[in-house]
């Protein structure tokens, strides 16, 4: 048992923001952490595709590392991406530097998802396993390691769409002209996302984060019939020993089916306040939320904004600082330098 105020490990500060206990400063990592801001990152670029990396394990370790290696981040998240899990359902796809991403075929009818097959999900996803145990192997005990999964929700989305062009009329249609089609895809990107996080954290990895990324596509009064209860049923399924972090991004609602989810970290994007939905769910862990805009500006004005985000650590335990969204391509280097200097100068709140 340590004594208060000892100094944790990178993951052990990690873990214990994630259950709320006391550590001694705030844990700091950012989504898309990994990637197109870093030099390192762009000059592997030149060489493999995007896909190449994903697909590569001993490439995405690299990827997965060059983060931290530059900024020292209390966790890492491996270097993947959400689609890898309808491609291995049977929906293939490309990513093109200018055209995004597009799928072999859209989502149209009941047709389409009957090309989907869960047979042979965990064999196609095996490359996702073995880069896992190479970063895990590579970060030993320091160091929190993050698998992760979109929700099912917004894995419909860019299928029914037919890539990163979303079409927020032709996925309603589809909902509500196709009840039941929907309801058995969803069905399966419900199995299949469960599989997959089970699989990460059988893996190594130390936690895992559901992106809803596309939440805000919802309509109102929706959320919880078209995305939060297959959340919820996710959550469910997988190993309470391993904490689950839910990153919602533009969810206008209340905060009620989040916290029904009984999840230990509830991801907030920079459009929410931190201290209203602590309010609305007073025992769960919060990640976020300065905004990724942010990383744009001058230095000064980065550690004043980020300085403010992070105080809210000094109100409360079970804290880690992150952004709202994603990190730009064309940040800062010196920026996010700037805001992991600046969190680890908060005194957090120690009970």
């Amino acid at each position: 048992m340590r004594t208060p105020g000892a100094r944790l490990s990178f993951r052990e500060r990690f873990l214990s923001a994630c259950a709320r206990r006391p550590v001694d400063r705030l844990p700091v990592w950012m989504m898309r952490q990994a990637g197109r801001c870093l030099p390192e990152y762009n000059r592997m670029r030149e060489r493999f595709s995007f896909l190449e990396m994903v697909r590569n394990p001993e490439l995405a370790e690299e990827v997965t590392l060059q983060p931290i290696r530059r900024f020292g981040f209390d966790a890492a998240i491996l270097f993947s991406d959400i689609l890898v899990v309808s491609e291995a359902l049977g929906q293939s796809y490309e990513y093109c530097e200018r055209r995004g991403i597009r799928m072999a075929f859209p989502i149209r009818s009941g047709r389409d998802v009957g090309r989907l097959s869960e047979g042979g999900f965990s064999k196609r996803t095996a490359y996702v396993r073995q880069a896992l145990r190479g970063v895990r192997k590579a970060l030993g005990n320091q160091r929190a390691l993050l698998g992760f999964a979109g929700s099912p929700w917004t894995l419909a989305a860019f299928m029914i769409s037919g890539g990163s062009r979303i079409e927020k009329p032709r996925i309603l249609h589809f909902v509500k002209n196709q009840g039941e089609v929907f309801e058995n895809l969803m069905e399966i990107l419900t199995r299949a996302v469960t599989v997959h996080l089970k699989s990460q954290l059988e893996a190594g990895a130390d936690a895992v984060q559901i992106f809803d990324s596309l939440a805000g596509l919802c309509p109102r009064g929706r959320y919880q019939d078209l995305s939060g209860r297959w959340i919820g049923r996710i959550v469910r399924r997988l190993p309470r020993r391993k904490p689950v972090i839910v990153f919602v991004r533009g969810y206008r609602e209340g905060m009620r089916c989040l916290g029904g989810w009984k999840t230990a970290v509830i991801g907030v994007d920079h459009t929410r306040s931190l201290f209203r939905t602590a309010r609305a769910l007073p025992r769960t862990a919060l990640q976020g939320n300065l905004d990724p805009a942010v990383l744009l500006c001058e230095p000064e004005a980065v550690r004043m904004k980020t300085r403010r985000i992070a105080r809210y650590g000094e109100l409360r335990p079970g804290f880690i600082f992150n952004l709202g969204h994603g990190v730009p391509p064309n940040a800062s280097l010196e920026n996010i330098a700037a805001v992991v200097e600046t969190v680890r100068s908060v005194c957090p709140f120690r009970g």
